[in-house]
C-alpha cells in the first residue's frame, strides 16, 4: 500500500545571514491556510518596519497547489521566485517564510540577490523543525508476560517505537504502526507468540518520529490531501 511521507513544518525558525553588509533575516511558520500566511507576512512587515524589503513565499497542499511570492520592491524575479523554487526543491508542505532585508550599501546584483535570499531560506529551514508524517494506525497489543519479549524483539526489528507499556496481570504495549506494515506485524506477532497476543487497532491518522518520539495527529487533514 502507498504511503508517501509528507514533509512539513512542526516548528518554525529563523536565521540571518550577511552579504556585502546587508542583512537578510529569515523567519519561517506553518501554514494550514492562504490566509494564515498573509497574517504571517503581515506580522513579519510591522515587526521589521524599518526595513527596505519583506519578501515572501509560501506552499500549501499535498502537491503545492497553492503558491505565492513577492520580491517586495527588489528586481523582479531576484527574491520571491528564488524563496519559492527552495520551498519546493525541499518538497516541504504548508509553510511560509519571509525574508527581511536591511540594505548594507552595496549592490549585490541579480546573481547576488537570488543567492542571498535563497541562502537566508535555507538558514531559516535548518533553524526549524521538519518532520515527515506517514499515515499509520494505533495498535495496542495485549500478551502475557512470556510474550512481551518476542514482542519487543519484533518491534525493534520493524523499527516501531513503543509509545507505552502498561504492566498488570497482562502487558499491554502501544504503538503506532505505518499502514503498509500493520497486516505482516500482527502476522508476526501472532506467529510468534503461538496466538496468546491480542489487538486493539485504532482509527488512520497521520503521525511522525522526532527524537524518538511519536506525534500523532488526531485526523488526516483535508490540507495535506488536496
Amino acid at each position: 500500500m502507498e504511503n508517501n511521507p509528507v514533509k512539513t513544518l512542526y516548528q518554525g525558525g529563523s536565521g540571518e545571514i550577511i552579504e556585502k553588509k546587508s542583512r537578510f533575516i529569515a523567519n519561517v511558520e506553518k501554514i494550514e491556510t492562504e490566509e494564515d500566511a498573509l497574517v504571517f507576512i503581515a506580522k513579519m512587515k510591522k515587526q521589521y518596519w524599518d526595513a527596505r524589503h519583506n519578501c515572501y513565499a509560501f506552499v500549501a497542499g499535498k502537491n503545492h497547489n497553492l503558491q505565492r511570492c513577492s520580491d517586495d520592491g527588489e528586481p523582479n524575479g531576484t527574491a520571491g521566485r528564488p524563496m519559492l523554487d527552495v520551498l519546493l526543491r525541499e518538497d516541504i508542505h504548508n509553510l511560509v517564510v519571509v525574508v527581511t532585508r536591511y540594505f548594507g550599501g552595496t549592490l549585490l546584483g541579480t546573481g547576488g540577490l537570488v543567492r542571498a535570499y535563497q541562502k537566508a531560506v535555507q538558514e531559516g529551514l535548518s533553524n526549524s523543525i521538519i518532520i515527515e508524517k506517514i499515515q499509520g494506525r494505533n495498535l495496542k497489543i495485549n500478551t502475557d508476560y512470556n510474550g512481551i519479549g518476542k514482542i519487543q524483539y519484533l518491534l525493534a526489528k520493524q523499527q516501531i517505537t513503543i509509545m507505552d507499556t502498561i504492566y498488570t496481570d497482562k502487558v499491554t504495549t502501544e504503538v503506532m504502526v505505518p499502514i503498509e506494515k500493520l497486516e505482516v506485524l500482527q502476522q508476526d506477532i501472532t506467529e510468534n507468540t503461538n496466538g496468546t497476543a491480542h489487538f486493539e487497532i485504532g482509527e488512520l491518522v497521520e503521525f511522525a518520529s522526532i527524537n524518538g518520539k511519536v506525534l500523532v495527529f488526531p485526523e488526516v487533514s483535508a490540507n495535506h490531501y488536496m
